[in-house]
């Protein structure tokens, strides 16, 4: 399709490609063109997610991809800020009872949900504490089946638990203390919808959002684009009082691939990227991380703490026959490997220097109670390595099967440089590329006896890397079937401790210890990477990685 010539480049990029898309893009800005004279140029912010979209629900805000979507149409209670510390969102403040079970929660009076037909006159009302305790209840109802009910289950009644004591307080209580619980409800999860919208229309509810966020539902032609419009109500204001967002629409792409996203990126078709193709890296950034001199002012890189640790698992669940038959039932053996490779030359030469090598654990960087001091992990020690091989019964890893290592395509030069390293002092690697989704399913069912995979934090809270090695907890997230009574006292120990320093304490407890089983080789601890159009100003990071568009402005 062919776009009018009177039309501004920058309006034929953003429309580009879609039919629906096209279409109503030309309405929309057409009406916004007679309604909003005193703007004239239209700020649109464009990005591609290769994951693409499957649902605008919130309680389905599983992936990346969907997580990034709701957030600019919902609002939370609270919300982490850039030093993932909680605060203030549709809440005004909170009071915690003395017996840390009931959280009482003011809300603000001046929030108002996107105009929907659902509603009297197709007109956005405000938003109350009701529709709190509706949306908090939906997520832990059977019939909702939302992935995201494991945050309540347990902790909540969802009956007594959840209480509206005017419009504008809502109370929380729970069955017994668990500090992070402030974390949970910052999760996109607990983000609040109105029950008229959800009702009108029921499972296609994922396809018509209706939040109190920065930004409203436009159109949506799934597998091609999302179009969102600024909410022209929207309660947030900047220091100076103007009303965010500042940006007038926000175009989301799915194109899967990252290369042809790279690309689109230079040509000015799109004015954000999340992350980078491995076969760009080295020509955009250097062994350090830097950008290289010759895409200065062609681009902006920005790099933040990403609470995602990547890591290869252990199954340690004495059951199973494939374990039982493993060398990594042994300790001594997942010591080996975790002291066998270079984790610095690995960041150096395969990442480079994306992210920190782990050898500090298995909470990351970028948690207030991460102390690289109290908590020693694993550096390279090839002499430690072969040490531990012979103690184990294999000297030089003389009598030592070979190790069966899981790991997906994009990860495989990761594996075989580990391999290639632990080949060295003795211990064989095999490693085996499988897909994605089958490797999730084996994970999940305890198939997978040593296995790469990644955890990135629910919450800001080291508590939710540490649930993965209580010993009470499934898989997920207990991929490794780790069961250890000591930790889990600690475990349940930390989550009644109040005082924020001695429960940091029980958490580097818990750490050291699970560096001691070694039940995982912590690899190395993410960082985000983004690369920016010069003319776009204001982006906020997150260590949660999470595309934060209120502040964005787009200056040209």
């Amino acid at each position: 399709m062919t776009a009018n010539k009177r039309e501004s480049p920058g309006l034929i990029v953003f429309l580009r490609g879609y039919s629906v898309v096209f279409i109503y893009g030309v309405l929309w800005l057409c009406l916004s063109g007679c309604q909003r004279t005193a703007r004239q140029d239209q700020q649109v912010f464009r990005f591609n997610h290769t994951d693409g979209l499957s649902s605008l629900d919130p309680a389905f805000a599983k992936s990346q991809a969907i997580i990034w979507a709701v957030h600019l149409v919902y609002n939370t209670l609270v919300e982490p800020d850039t030093q993932m510390v909680i605060r203030p969102s549709l809440a005004t403040r909170w009071e915690e009872s003395a017996d840390h079970l009931t959280y009482t929660f003011y809300l603000r009076k001046d929030v108002y949900f996107h105009d929907n037909e659902a509603f009297t006159g197709g007109k956005g009302r405000q938003m109350t504490a009701r529709d709190v305790v509706y949306s908090f209840r939906r997520i832990m109802d059977p019939a909702t089946a939302s992935p995201g009910a494991w945050i309540f289950n347990g902790k909540v009644d969802p009956e007594k638990g959840f209480r509206a004591l005017n419009d504008s307080v809502f109370q929380l209580t729970l069955l017994q203390p668990f500090h992070p619980i402030l974390g949970i409800l910052s999760m996109q999860y607990c983000s609040i919808v109105p029950h008229e919208v959800v009702e009108k229309y029921g499972a296609d509810f994922r396809r018509h959002p209706c939040g109190t966020g920065p930004f409203q539902f436009f159109v949506w032609d799934e597998g091609q684009a999302l179009i969102l419009h600024r909410h022209p109500r929207y309660f947030e204001k900047d220091s100076d009082g103007h009303s965010l967002p500042y940006l007038d629409a926000v175009k989301m792409t799915f194109l899967d691939n990252k290369a042809t996203e790279f690309l689109l990126f230079r040509q000015g078709q799109l004015d954000f990227m999340n992350d980078l193709d491995a076969s760009f890296k080295d020509e955009v950034l250097t062994k350090t991380g830097q950008l290289k001199k010759e895409w200065a002012g062609k681009m902006v890189l920005a790099k933040s703490p990403y609470l995602n640790v990547e890591y290869l698992g252990f199954l340690l669940d004495s059951s199973k026959t494939p374990v039982q038959q493993s060398p990594t039932r042994l300790k001594k053996i997942r010591l080996a490997i975790n002291y066998g490779f270079d984790r610095v030359k690995m960041m150096t030469y395969l990442r480079n220097s994306i992210g920190t090598p782990a050898n500090a654990g298995f909470v990351p960087r970028g948690l207030p109670s991460f102390d690289a001091d109290k908590v020693k992990g694993y550096n390279y020690n090839p002499t430690l390595a072969r040490q531990l091989l012979q103690e184990a019964g294999f000297p030089e890893g003389k009598g030592l099967p070979v190790i069966r290592l899981l790991t997906i395509p994009m990860y495989a030069d990761l594996a075989n440089y580990i391999a290639a390293q632990l080949q060295e002092v003795g211990i064989r690697i095999q490693v085996e590329v499988i897909q994605k989704s089958l490797l999730l399913e084996q994970t999940a069912k305890s198939a997978a006896v040593f296995f790469r995979s990644t955890w990135i934090a629910d919450y800001p809270d080291a508590e939710s890397y540490l649930a993965f090695f209580y010993g009470g907890n499934p898989a997920p997230p207990n991929y490794t079937r780790y069961a250890n009574p000591a930790f889990d006292r600690l475990y349940e120990q930390s989550l009644l401790e109040t005082n924020d320093s001695l429960r940091y304490e029980l958490y580097r407890q818990m750490d050291r210890m699970v560096v001691a089983d070694a039940p995982l080789v912590p690899v190395f601890y993410d960082e985000a990477i983004h690369f920016i159009q010069p003319y776009v100003h204001g982006l906020r990071d997150n260590g949660l990685n999470i595309l934060e568009l209120r502040w964005a402005k787009i200056e040209r």
